[in-house]
């Protein structure tokens, strides 16, 4: 089944999030590579693609594990949980419809 994975960043936390990010990139593409990926990426902090030192407001994860369990076992071992850049996170089960 198909989980969506929340984060939402901490204030401040730009820095770390660049500092971290291809650790983070590493886990993705490993989801990708297994064929468990439906999309990922950031949430800007403003209405722009690059929102430059306004950073993000977060992060979004759809992908595919065996359970809730699992999903929420992958995202607390992700590095922008393990090192402060998400201050909450929540992950929710997902149906695909389309496309």
């Amino acid at each position: 089944m198909f989980y969506a994975l929340i984060g939402e960043d901490a204030p401040g936390s730009l820095e770390t999030r660049l500092a971290v990010r291809a650790e983070h990139l590493a886990r993705l593409e490993a989801l990708r590579d297994e064929g468990r990926l439906l999309i990922a990426g950031p949430m800007p902090a403003i209405d722009s693609p690059d929102p430059g030192p306004a950073g993000f407001a977060g992060s979004l994860v759809v992908a595919e594990f065996d359970s809730l369990a699992s999903a929420e076992q992958w995202l607390a071992d992700d590095a922008y949980v393990k090192h402060g850049v998400f201050a909450r996170t929540s992950v929710r089960p997902f149906k695909k419809v389309l496309p």
